[in-house]
């Protein structure tokens, strides 16, 4: 049965030395591939000599490979990027451009995605080949934290060999470092129960140098602030100001009400007080935080309405043999569960 059509995106920078076995590896693992299959390899605007080792590749190895040269180092997510538009299959899959993803996993992921029925799938480095402080434990962390500020329960959201829907995954722009929070921008536009994850074969390093740190657990806990508000507040910003607002407003009042009492209940000086300079100052907190919130749905409003975003979209069936041939075997299946059940019912 064939397979839908997919598209490999390969971000690369200071690779020369992994080129050519990755176009190898590439090659040999979707030799048997039952559908077509292409490659976008994405030069960063590398240093070394990697620019010259993927046009002498794609000249060796043909026309499924294509070469992107950025003209300059714009970071991983505006390569992933640049490599998402120029995808043209059903599917798009991504991996790191150093060997440590096994393009191997790949034609499995992409069955076990349509018989899952997702949009994305996600890999998981269960048995991680890195180093425990440099590697893992951000890792570890920035997992926690995104799990915990998002809701969407993975186990390793750094793992850049994933495969997603190309119509779901385009709905989506990635800017600054949204790279290592893909997951949870995606179910900004489809449910997360159609968001999974799959074991996934894990590599050391063999050569170069690895581009992350635990610096990078910092980077994390600021992005989250932003992954949050988009993945709650993103039609409907006004909120999340309004609700801060009232909050403050509401500490502030009581505190002024509390004052209140003091002074025309029981007649005390209130002027000298700290509370009453706190309270006010409160108050005008609340209410920047309301006028914030008014003009943050203002420029919603604008943005929706000049740019002819739709508040909703119609999902597309994937089409394929495979595809159809696993959808009836889950009608067939849902039918004889049917039948079974009434013949219990009958008895």
């Amino acid at each position: 049965m064939s397979l839908p059509s997919i598209s490999i995106v390969v971000p690369v920078y200071n690779e020369q030395e992994n080129i050519a076995p990755l176009f190898e590896a590439i090659s040999e693992s979707m030799a048997n591939y039952d559908g077509d299959w292409d490659v976008v390899i994405v030069n960063d605007g590398s240093r070394d000599q990697t620019a010259a080792e993927l046009n002498r590749c794609v000249k060796q190895y043909g026309d499924k490979f294509l070469h992107v040269e950025l003209q300059r180092n714009f970071g991983q997510t505006a390569a992933m990027q640049a490599g998402i538009d120029e995808a043209s299959g059903d599917l798009i899959a991504t991996m790191d451009g150093d060997l440590q993803n096994d393009p191997a996993d790949i034609p499995r992921i992409v069955k076990e995605l349509i018989e899952r029925d997702l949009d994305l799938l996600q890999g998981w480095r269960k048995n991680r080949q890195d180093h425990m402080v440099s590697r893992k434990l951000p890792s570890r962390l920035a997992n926690k934290l995104i799990q915990r500020v998002s809701g969407v329960m993975l186990d390793d959201y750094g793992c850049s060999l994933k495969v997603y829907r190309a119509d779901v995954l385009k709905q989506i722009r990635l800017y600054g470092e949204m790279h290592r929070f893909i997951p949870v921008w995606m179910a900004t536009v489809c449910p997360p129960h159609r968001i999974g994850q799959t074991v996934v074969n894990h590599r050391a390093r063999m050569a170069g140098e690895s581009k992350y740190g635990i610096s990078r657990t910092f980077r994390v806990i600021i992005d989250l602030v932003s992954v949050f508000f988009f993945l709650k507040f993103r039609a409907r910003p006004g909120h999340f100001f309004g609700s801060i607002g009232l909050w403050v407003g509401g500490i502030g009042g009581l505190m002024l009400t509390y004052l209140g009492l003091l002074k025309f209940v029981f007649g005390q000086d209130i002027g000298n007080r700290p509370m009453l300079l706190i309270a006010s100052l409160l108050i005008i907190a609340s209410l920047q935080f309301l006028t914030t919130g008014v003009l943050s749905e203002i420029l919603s409003r604008i943005f929706f309405q000049t740019t002819n975003v739709k508040s909703y979209t119609v999902r597309k069936p994937l089409t394929c043999e495979y595809s159809a041939q696993i959808q009836e075997q889950k009608a067939a299946e849902k039918i004889a569960k049917q039948e079974d059940a009434t013949k219990q019912e009958n008895v």
